[in-house]
């Protein structure tokens, strides 16, 4: 089955810790793409430029990512310049924003977009993510949408229409706490999930960084950690390559069962893991399904343990709690 992305595509110039590019292809619905693509059918809609370079499109299109919904406008293509923290990877400061021909998008839906079973409305402006949702012949089979502090501050009343309205929402941990605060006694992040989670999805998935993500439902709670990496060359496109292949599972298998999730959620980390070690979608371009499947099976042993038997009690001193 298929599934339709609409976010950004950009050019952007990245400083880390391990050095620096400049103008290379970024974007939430680029990285979701390429990574999604590696187990269904992906359909892009965005803008950009016509300073956009004829490689992207090309590497997009070897990916066999659908750009029949990518339009391109007489101006430049969206760009962001950014500057991470030597210390601390999650710690980011933005040094310039020029949204271009992405200031005046409008995502127009194809009839062949408005039938698609899966759909991933990308970090942009929630009143265009509403428009989206509404284009659609009938409600997707499973709808997720990703924001950020932005959408928060500023749009509000739109973004909380768009939370009610999805099955699946992406938020890290700060954003998380920051969209529930008003309505609860705490900044705790199990307290803000369970506060979205009463608002209509199905599933509130909390990105963490380099500390991995936590799944919550209405009746559960699953941690999937970060891969251990020895070097993290650039962040930027991690969440939206989870993302990718989060979806790019459920769509693959067409399963939406609980089980189906949590794997869905540990092949998303494996795929913002790799999309890390090099900058833009170096990494994501020239993955192999060795390469996934291996460091599927090294996620699998990051936490596996064995439980107690149905007869078995964990060891304890007969006078434990004592004060002997």
């Amino acid at each position: 089955m298929s599934i339709l992305v609409v976010g950004s595509v950009a050019y952007d110039s990245v400083t880390t810790a391990q050095g620096s590019r400049q103008d290379a292809l970024g974007g939430s619905a680029t990285y979701f793409a390429i990574s999604g693509s590696n187990f269904a059918k992906v359909g892009i809609v965005a803008v950009v430029g016509d300073d956009f370079r004829p490689e992207d499109m090309e590497l997009l299109k070897s990916h066999y990512v659908d750009t029949s919904g990518l339009e391109t406008s007489r101006g430049k293509t969206f760009q962001w310049a950014g500057e991470y923290s030597p210390e601390d990877v999650n710690s980011r400061q933005t040094l310039d924003t020029q949204l271009n021909v992405f200031a005046d998008f409008e995502p127009e839906l194809t009839q062949e977009h408005r039938k698609q079973p899966y759909l991933f409305l990308a970090n942009i402006d929630p009143e265009l993510q509403l428009k989206v949702l509404g284009q659609m012949d009938e409600r997707p089979r499973l709808v997720a949408a990703d924001t950020m502090n932005f959408w928060i501050d500023g749009k509000r009343d739109a973004l909380t229409e768009v939370v009610k309205a999805v099955d699946v929402l992406f938020m890290d941990e700060h954003e998380t706490r920051m969209f529930a605060t008003p309505h609860i006694d705490s900044a705790n992040t199990v307290k803000a999930a369970r506060y979205i989670l009463s608002l209509g999805p199905r599933m509130v998935i909390v990105k963490r960084g380099e500390h991995g993500v936590i799944q919550f439902t209405e009746d559960s709670i699953f941690v999937a950690p970060a891969y251990p990496l020895e070097s993290v060359v650039d962040p930027t496109g991690a969440g939206d390559s989870f993302a990718g292949g989060f979806m790019g599972y459920l769509a693959a298998t067409g399963d939406l069962s609980p089980s189906a999730f949590r794997r869905a959620t540990v092949l998303g980390s494996v795929m913002g893991s790799f999309a890390v070690e090099r900058f833009s979608v170096e990494r994501l371009r020239s993955l192999t399904r060795p390469d996934l499947t291996n460091r599927f099976h090294e996620f699998t042993k990051l936490s596996q343990f064995d439980g107690l038997k149905d007869d078995e009690t964990l060891p304890w001193r007969e006078d434990a709690g004592t004060g002997k």
